[in-house]
């Protein structure tokens, strides 16, 4: 249905006049009734009567009125949700209780009038994909997997490298220590069942095992982070690896620790990645805020792998 038609009708029955109308809507007389005349042949009723007065709505004309301006309402909402800051900002975190959510919630926290909305994408393909096409505004991704580079049009920003703790039950033989460094982890098993080949956190863990002698296993189906909470309470033999910002809470009674990973400290590169010519104007107080917020890190005692850029 012709929206201009439609704002016609609408412009007709609040002026009362077709005069008026035309006058209202810079276009002639002559068009207004066109235009009316047009929509009455395809509903096939009639949605206005001449009067000595000018022109009044039928009972069809009633009925169609509070449609028409719902048409009118919904065309201005769905120009408004791709209008450049009018939209909210659409940035993807992968998890709810990674890193990246967290770097969200302080920036709602200091940015209270930005509308967001927070999606979790899992493949950094499909990430890609969302932000060529507009579907989001940005995504949290570790960048500069070897060959997979990104596409030219998609910019990146180191935002945290966030040190990596290892997370054990009360039994296990490192449980006790204030801190382990990457030597004494050789021989223990550490256990991710969420690493799925192809993934960018995958290939971390990879380079990880490569370049210390890990023993890391992804066996078994990956129920969620509360089974795996519960596996590693209960198995002295099992620890796992996870990020020094990743929130998570379990039962007083399982007793796991947390314990800083050292000498070197495996860090986990975040970065912020978006489209060049995106023009959201809140995307950019997002990359301003991160640059502020991010911590001044020393690289000296850390370890990330060779592929993670700058």
């Amino acid at each position: 249905m012709d929206l201009d038609t439609v704002r016609t009708i609408v412009a007709a029955a609040d002026a009362g006049q077709f005069q008026e109308a035309a006058a209202e809507l810079a276009i002639t007389q002559q068009a207004v009734s066109k235009r009316i005349a047009a929509l009455e042949r395809t509903l096939g009723v009639r949605l206005f009567t001449r009067t000595a007065r000018g022109a009044e709505l039928t009972i069809d004309g009633q009925a169609f009125l509070p449609h028409a301006r719902e048409l009118l309402r919904v065309a201005e909402r769905a120009v408004a949700s791709v209008h450049a800051g009018r939209r909210p900002l659409r940035v993807d975190v992968i998890a709810s209780r990674g890193a990246a959510s967290g770097l969200m919630r302080g920036f709602h926290r200091a940015h209270p009038d930005v509308e967001l909305d927070v999606l979790m994408l899992f493949d950094i393909e499909g990430a890609v994909a969302a932000i060529r096409s507009g579907a989001i505004d940005a995504s949290f991704r570790a960048v500069g997997v070897p060959g997979r580079p990104l596409p030219g049009d998609i910019a990146s920003a180191r935002v945290l490298d966030e040190p990596l703790q290892l997370l054990t039950g009360p039994a296990h033989a490192l449980a006790g220590a204030r801190s382990v460094t990457v030597a004494q982890l050789v021989g223990h098993r550490i256990w991710m069942p969420g690493l799925v080949p192809g993934t960018e956190w995958t290939a971390y863990y990879d380079d990880l095992v490569a370049e210390f002698g890990l023993t890391i296993e992804a066996t078994g189906p990956n129920f969620g982070s509360d089974v795996l909470l519960d596996t590693i309470a209960d198995t002295p033999a099992l620890a796992t690896f996870m990020g020094e910002q990743t929130r998570l809470v379990w039962p007083a009674g399982h007793g796991l620790r947390r314990i800083p990973v050292t000498d070197p400290t495996p860090v986990y590169p975040h970065s912020l990645i978006w489209r060049r010519d995106n023009p959201h104007p809140a995307l950019t107080t997002l990359r301003d805020h991160l640059g502020s917020a991010r911590p001044d890190r020393p690289d000296s005692g850390t370890w990330k792998p060779a592929w993670t850029r700058r």
